[in-house]
């Protein structure tokens, strides 16, 4: 087949230099791709070329894969950061207060995205367990005691029982 290609590339009205079409490059490549040793057989071009052809339909291939297909806008890092910094400057504020004062500075974004955005505030563990947390442990070490000396206590007093 590659040699069936080069023969047909080579009856069209050849200039001195050769001109392949996109056709012509993509057979080469994906012949390439297929058969490595193909590249023996190739006359009218160099192996070189076929790889480097190659490489370049794979590059192709992976921009037009990754390209931007639209979807929701970026935020602007400018507005991350002021939301950012308007959580940590008010730490009381939610996402519904910061997003108010963002539309009232002219900021059109959704109350969901500022409380994407917004710092997490780290919060001490609850009152009841740091006021009483001495309390809480000698009234533990008090009833473990009491829990091993009653049962001994009436049991001796059980077995004396006339």
């Amino acid at each position: 087949m590659a040699l069936r290609h080069q023969l047909n590339v080579l009856r069209r009205k050849a200039p001195k230099r050769l001109v392949f079409s996109n056709f012509d490059r993509i057979v080469f490549a994906s012949l390439y791709r297929i058969a490595r040793d193909v590249l023996n057989t190739l006359v009218i071009v160099t192996p070189e070329t076929v790889i480097r052809w190659h490489r370049a339909g794979f590059r192709l291939f992976w921009r037009w894969k990754s390209r931007s297909r639209g979807g929701r806008p970026k935020v602007p890092g400018e507005i991350r950061q002021l939301i950012r910094a308007m959580s940590l400057a008010n730490p009381l504020w939610g996402a519904p207060r910061i997003h108010g004062e963002l539309l009232k500075l002219g900021i059109d974004v959704g109350q969901t995205l500022v409380g994407k955005y917004m710092a997490r505030h780290r919060r001490p563990p609850s009152h009841m367990w740091t006021a009483s947390d001495g309390k809480h442990n000698l009234a533990l070490c008090t009833t473990w005691t009491a829990a091993i000396v009653c049962p001994a206590f009436w049991r001796g007093a059980y077995l004396r029982w006339p």
